[in-house]
Formats: C-alpha cells, sequence, structure tokens
C-alpha cells in the first residue's frame, strides 16, 4: 500500500509538472523571438548572448516536457523501471547546453572587451524588460514544482539563468546610456556567463553521479553494513550495493549471511521484513526498493563474492 500511495502522489506530481512546463516553453519560445530582434536591432552582444541562452533554455524546456511525459508511462517486461531515469537524462543534457553556452560567451565578451562595437541602450533596454518580464512569469510557473526532481530543477535554473541574464541586460542599457561606456554591453555578457556556469556545472555533476550509479548523496554504506550486521541472526553482508534510478529513487541490494538455524521459512522472512524495515526507516536515506539474499552460513564457502 505504501507504493501504491507514493507512485500516486508522482504520477500527480508529473501531470503538474507538465502543464507547467508546457507553459514555460510557450513564454520562453515567445521572448527567444524577440531577442533574436532585439539583438539584431541593437547589436548587443548581451542580448545576443541572452538569445543563445533562450535559445538552449528552449531546447532544454522541451526536453524536460519531453522527459516529463516519459516519466508517467507505466513499467513493462522490457523496461522494468519504466522511464524514470529519463528526467536525470533530460537534466544532464539541459546543463551540459547551459555549461557551452556560458564557456561561449565568456570568450566573446573578453574578445569585445578589446574592441567593443556601437550599442543601441533604449532598444536594448526594452528588449531586456520584455525578457525580464517573461522570464519571472515562468520563475512562478515552474517554481511550485522545482523540488520533485531533477528535470523540474534543471528546467527552474535555466529560467532563473535566463531572469538575471535579462537583469544583466538592463543594467548594462541603462549604463550606456547614461555614460556611453559601450563595454558595459560585454561586462554583462561576462556576468551572465558567470551566472550560468557554476550552476550548470554542479547540476551536471549530479547527475552525471546517478548516471554512473555512485551510491546516493546522503547514504553512508559503512553505516547500513554495520546496522544490517547488528540484528538478530545476521553473521555478515557482503556484495552490498545503492544507486540511485531518478530523483527520490534509491534503491539497495545485498547478500546477508545468517545462523544455519535461521534458514527456514518463518525466520528468514521475519528477517526479510526486519531488513527491509531498517534501510527504509533507520537512515537519513530512505530506501523503499531493497534486495536481500538470505544466505545460510554453509553458503559461504562455495560463493564468490564481489563489489564490497
Amino acid at each position: 500500500m505504501g507504493h501504491d500511495h507514493s507512485h500516486a502522489h508522482s504520477h500527480d506530481h508529473s501531470a503538474t509538472n507538465r502543464t507547467r512546463l508546457a507553459w514555460a516553453l510557450g513564454i520562453t519560445a515567445s521572448i527567444l523571438v524577440a531577442e533574436v530582434i532585439g539583438a539584431i536591432m541593437t547589436n548587443s552582444l548581451a542580448l545576443l548572448v541572452d538569445a543563445a541562452h533562450m535559445l538552449t533554455d528552449t531546447a532544454g524546456l522541451l526536453m524536460a516536457l519531453t522527459a516529463a511525459n516519459l516519466i508517467m508511462r507505466k513499467p513493462t517486461m522490457k523496461r522494468t523501471w519504466g522511464f524514470r531515469r529519463a528526467e536525470v537524462l533530460s537534466a544532464t543534457l539541459q546543463s551540459a547546453l547551459l555549461l557551452a553556452v556560458g564557456i561561449y560567451a565568456a570568450v566573446d565578451a573578453v574578445q569585445r572587451l578589446f574592441d567593443p562595437p556601437e550599442v543601441q541602450p533604449a532598444g536594448l533596454l526594452v528588449f531586456g524588460i520584455i525578457g525580464l518580464l517573461g522570464n519571472i512569469a515562468s520563475m512562478l510557473i515552474i517554481a511550485g514544482g522545482r523540488g520533485h526532481n531533477l528535470n523540474m530543477r534543471a528546467a527552474f535554473l535555466e529560467v532563473v539563468n535566463d531572469a538575471l541574464g535579462s537583469v544583466a541586460v538592463i543594467v548594462a542599457a541603462v549604463v550606456i546610456a547614461l555614460t556611453g561606456w559601450m563595454r558595459a554591453d560585454s561586462v554583462a555578457a561576462l556576468l551572465i556567463s558567470a551566472l550560468i556556469v557554476p550552476r550548470a556545472a554542479t547540476l551536471l555533476k549530479e547527475t552525471t553521479h546517478i548516471l554512473l550509479e555512485s551510491t546516493p548523496r546522503g547514504l553512508d554504506l559503512g553505516a547500513v553494513r554495520t546496522h544490517l550486521e547488528g540484528q538478530p541472526g545476521v553473521l555478515a553482508v557482503h556484495d552490498l550495493h545503492a544507486s540511485q534510478i531518478a530523483s527520490n529513487l534509491p534503491v539497495l541490494t545485498a547478500h546477508v549471511v545468517v545462523k544455519n538455524e535461521m534458514f527456514d521459512a518463518d525466520a528468514a522472512g521475519g528477517l526479510l521484513r526486519n531488513l527491509q524495515q531498517c534501510v527504509a526507516a533507520h537512515f537519513e536515506v530512505s530506501i523503499e526498493h531493497s534486495t536481500f539474499q538470505i544466505e545460510p552460513e554453509s553458503h559461504s564457502v562455495t560463493e564468490r563474492h564481489t563489489g564490497c
């Protein structure tokens, strides 16, 4: 019953997230078109970089929306976890795109610092404001779902970076209008890059951690082993593995060696329930999907151990 309850909530979140992402995608695509027109009209690097950022964000939101739809599909015999990992793949691609745009923008901005082009501040200001208003609308739409999974977190990160980029464009327009200092446009582009790169790198590191099937953050496997081996009748734990399928979906497997007298239907059944309850409730990272292979003491003589 606990699993059914959790999955029902997951599907509710996915349906709501799809609606949020669809609205954000429509707004972001509209801003993209406006900023491309604005960059051509004003000759602004900051606006062009922000437009390139918006292009990757539009693609990112499209990937996020696709992933949100895939997550809703039920597991099959071929894909026993369904498409739950689609959200991790989507977040990885989004963060990689953001990182590439941030690095490109920084390189181009440095080059323009030495030879700043003429920029029209009035048009730059108008399109910066249009972009900021659209970004704020997207942020408000996505904000409620940003904690549900990595896919939504990546999408929210993109629109937040867009909003900060729009603020930088507006500030650059004001500085140019008041002082005539054209390098303000390149400085704004550098600022946008500085906002994009660290956040994108952090998210990319987190998604790669999951794709490499590393131990979920916050879970100490040494403590898990010690706790399991402290249960009545347990002699040793080996081949202990923990990984993460997607956000909020950690899994654990282990071979548990027990005393020979514990290896009967009643004793083994009680021990198995106890072990599953331990990893689900005792640790900071709750693992509801656990698999334990119960082995009699005599079995360890013939078994070849692998892993931890």
